[in-house]
This record gives C-alpha cells, structure tokens and sequence, in this order.
C-alpha cells in the first residue's frame, strides 16, 4: 500500500482505495493509503509549523528546490506518461505531455521565486518612505480532480512553494497513482519536513477538515461547480481566501467564412480529445448556416477516423472514460439529448475492445437549441451539440447564453469579427481558430461567472492568490 507523506515521512492510512486502469478494468495499479480527519490534522499541524522557515528561506534556495522537482519530472516524462495513462485513460502522447508540462511548470515557478517583486515609494508626507511588499498566505490546502492528474497539482502546488507557502494536498480518489509520483519527487527535493504533504481520501474526510481548519489560511480548488460552491461556503465562515476553478460550456462559434478544415479541428481537438474530460472542452458548436451542412458532414467524416482503443497504446486518439459512473453519466445524457428532439449524428454507444474498459464513441448531436439540457449543462465526457446561428450576432448571443465563462472561441478569416469577438465574448479566455482547449503555463488561466470566483492561476497571476500584499510605512 502506497503511503501519505506527512511532516516529512511516509504514512500508513486508515484503509487502502485500489487504482483501476479505465482501458482494461482487470488491471490494477495498487494500493494507496486513504487519509482520516485525524491525519489530515497531523499534516495541517505540520504545514503550519514549518511554515515560517520555509516563508523566510531565501529565493535561491526555494528556485532550487523547484527547479530539481521540474528537472526530474521532465526527465521522467515517459514513464509518468505511461503511469497516467494506465491510471486516468488519458491517451499516451497526451499523458507524456502532461508530465513535461508539469515540469515546465516547476520549472517556470523556479525563476518566479527569484522575482518575488515589490515597490518602493515616496510617501505623500515629507521624511516618510513607502515599501509594497508580497508575503505567503501560510497553510495552503489544495484540491485537484482527476482529469489533470499531473497538471493541475503542479500549477497550484508550484506557485504556493514559490512564493513561500506550506503545502496540504489532497488529489481526487480516481488517481492516486499520478499524485503519489508527484509527492514522491517532491519528498526528495530538500524541502524542510513539513513544507508539502500528501493526504489522500475522500473528500468528505480529508477536504472537509481542510476546510474547516482555521489554520489552513488559502484553499485552491478545482472540480464541480456543486463542490466549488461547498468549499466557497465553508471557508467564507472563517474568511479564508479561496481560488476556485469549476465548469464550463465553451462554445465554439464557426463563422460562414471560417476555413473549414480549421473549423473541423478545432472542434475535434477541443471537443473529444482527453475524451472530452476537460473543462475547457467545446461542448457547444454554433455554426452559422451557409456553412452549417458542410460543417455537420465534415465534423462526422473526422469523427470516423479517430481511433479509440486502450490508452497506453501510441496509436490511440482517444482513450476510455475515466470510470464506470462517469460512463453512465456521458450516457445518460446522450439519452437525454434523443428525448430532447436533437439528432445524434454520429456515435454515443458503448464500444468493446480486446480488454474490458470504459470506452465509449465520441457523440456529435444536430440541430441542438440552446435550451437544451446538452446546451446548458456541463457533461464533462465525449459529447458535443451543433447549434445553428443566423448571423455573427446571433450566434455571439447563443455563445454568452450560459452560467459558465470560461472559454469561448472563434473560427473567422474575419479580423473584424474576431477582434469584436475577443471583446465581447463572456469569458475569461477567448480563442481565435484554434481550440478552446488547452493554454500556455506562462499566461494567467481562469473565467468567469460560474466557471471560477477568485484570482487567476498560473503565470504571474498567480502571485495574486498566493501571497498577501503588506504597505510598510518608514520614517526617517
């Protein structure tokens, strides 16, 4: 049984969470131990101990300390690769991408500490200076899902370590695997015990009491909607600060004078790829009507094409599911779409394949409105809407038509309706002819309405959320 890590050691759990592969259901990863309340305690307590060395160490010392966690991540992308991929079903070249980038991430963090900024000004009053300075919050507790098993813990556990922050993390159940690995590199990079700590289990134990703990100062979440507005209301009770990443509906707007083949593969990429399993995903394309025909008959010859099959191997596209209830859930509504009057052009049955798995054929449903419940709600699965639009206008009002904002994009030869369209569009990113999915480490990452509340991740946005800003004032 895989161990938490704890103030420095590795931790035995309560009871063990057995990791299944999604691409062939007989094989299992192993063991890992599950956390109670009282050992996320125990981390806690830890964390905010060593919190005050690890805020005062210099920024030479936490660069490095990055920078050996990015180093050997990049070195072992393969293999870390192969590892997610067995465990979440996210297709190979796309696992051992996601490890890469997780080590660019350290990586890009490492130079961040060494450029923790600041102001230093003259005070309206005579003999009085001013200095504007950026401190950690303390005990970071941070919550990733399992769809970015690498990514997304190293764009929240990156940036608090940088800026001088103790680390509790909780990864989702479904991939133990992947954030043990991670915490593993991470024990050895001369951290002082304490700093980081792993606690995995359920949320109800582990992530309540992460919440709940007035000594936890800031919570980075990631997941639903309906778990975010949880945390939110949790932590508002003791004022801590909160970042929250959830939904999103993204639309993809295609133009009558986009390029098609662009159109095409904008679509497929951001609508199936990592089968689906992405909060960026285009769930919603509104096509305008000369090129509407054209579009639906070149999206489903795409679509065809694809290969669907066990993740770890290298000719896979797509991979299965993640697990059984989110299967039944992608199937669900695509039943929910026929009884809503919206044609399933292509796919949305269950597939075997060799070994048994969560696989499932990429759905691609027509003549969809806005008001349907596959228009309005995040699936979070292999399962994209086309929505006809009259016009530019038109079609800009069905995509701002939604609670979430994420991101949206646009498929124009226009320049006129993409820069009107980077303008208007309701969302914190917005794409022109390229995917809505997938962004730059380096740039900040968020949206608005329902999809995210709080600061921005990633790039030098982050700073926002893990640090606190101090005004010092000095007399001469």
């Amino acid at each position: 049984m895989k161990p938490n890590f704890i103030n420095g050691e590795w931790v035995q759990g309560v009871a063990a969470t057995p990791n299944v592969n999604p691409s062939d259901t007989d094989d299992v990863l192993g063991e890992y131990a599950r956390a109670d309340a009282a050992a996320t305690r125990d981390a806690i307590a830890a964390a905010k101990h060593a919190g005050p060395a690890w805020a005062h160490a210099t920024p030479q010392v936490r660069a490095d300390a990055l920078d050996a966690i990015g180093t050997e991540l990049i070195a072992r992308k393969q293999e870390l690769g192969e590892l997610l991929a067995r465990e979440e079903g996210k297709s190979l070249p796309e696992a051992v991408g996601e490890a890469a980038r997780a080590g660019q991430i350290f990586k890009f963090f490492a130079g961040e500490a060494l450029r923790p900024g600041g102001e230093h000004l003259a005070s309206l009053r005579p003999g009085i200076t001013v200095d504007i300075t950026r401190e950690p919050l303390g005990v970071v507790g941070i919550i990733t899902p399992w769809n970015f098993p690498l990514g997304i813990p190293a764009w929240k556990i990156a940036p608090a370590l940088a800026h001088g922050n103790s680390v509790v993390f909780k990864p989702a159940d479904l991939v133990p695997a992947s954030a043990w690995a991670l915490s593993e590199i991470i024990s050895r990079a001369g951290l002082p015990a304490g700093t980081f700590n792993l606690v995995m289990g359920r949320g109800r134990e582990v992530g309540q009491v992460l919440l709940d703990s007035r000594d936890v100062t800031g919570i980075s979440f990631t997941g639903s909607v309906a778990t975010g507005k949880s945390v939110l209301l949790s932590a508002a009770q003791r004022f801590a600060k909160v970042q929250l990443e959830m939904g999103g509906k993204n639309p993809l707007i295609v133009l009558d004078d986009a390029d098609l083949e662009i159109a095409v593969e904008c679509a497929v990429q951001g609508a199936y790829f990592s089968t689906g399993q992405r909060c960026t995903a285009s769930s919603r394309l509104i096509v305008g009507k000369r090129i509407y025909d054209r579009f639906v008959k070149a999206m489903t010859a795409r679509l065809a094409t694809l290969r669907i099959g066990d993740a770890r191997d290298p000719a896979t596209q797509i991979g299965p599911v993640v697990s059984e209830g989110q299967l039944q859930t992608d199937l669900d509504y695509i039943a929910i779409g026929r009884e809503e009057g919206a044609t399933l052009a292509f796919g949305g049955e269950r597939l075997t394949r060799e070994r048994p798995g969560y696989y499932l054929s990429p759905a691609l449903f027509v003549d969809a409105h806005n008001e349907m419940r596959i228009a309005r709600e995040e699936i979070f699965g292999p399962v994209a809407c086309v929505i006809p639009a009259d016009d530019y206008e038109h079609a800009l009002a069905l995509a701002n038509d939604t609670e979430f904002g994420l991101s949206a994009g646009i498929c124009t030869t226009s320049l006129k309706y993409a820069n009107h369209f980077k303008r208007h569009a309701q969302a914190g990113m917005t794409m022109t002819n390229v995917s809505t999915a997938g962004g730059d480490y380096h740039v900040p990452f968020g949206g608005r309405k329902a999809s995210s509340y709080g600061a921005r991740e990633q790039g030098r946005y982050a700073a926002e959320f893990y640090t606190t800003v101090k005004t010092s004032y000095v007399a001469a």
